[in-house]
């Protein structure tokens, strides 16, 4: 029981409605007033092609998530 919080950069993200790995967490965003998580953040795809151009990093707001498990977590995203 030495875990404090979440360890969400070791957990990969995959989307229930399509079945598809998204990545792993790249950020944790929280609203600082109230100390809730507000969404997370994964690279979106093709990260090392994109290196040079635009942020295409997919985010993830936290009504989205359904379940946090040990090594993953699931999402639905239409």
């Amino acid at each position: 029981m030495g875990d404090k919080g979440l360890d969400f950069k070791h957990k990969e993200v995959v989307n229930i409605t399509n079945g598809k790995r998204m990545g792993y967490v790249q950020d944790v965003c929280a609203d600082l007033e109230t100390g809730t998580i507000t969404h997370i953040i994964v690279p979106g795809s093709n990260k090392i092609l994109n290196l040079f151009s635009q942020n295409n990093d997919i985010v993830i707001p936290w009504q989205n998530i359904k379940c946090i498990g040990d090594d993953l977590i699931l999402v639905e995203i239409q």
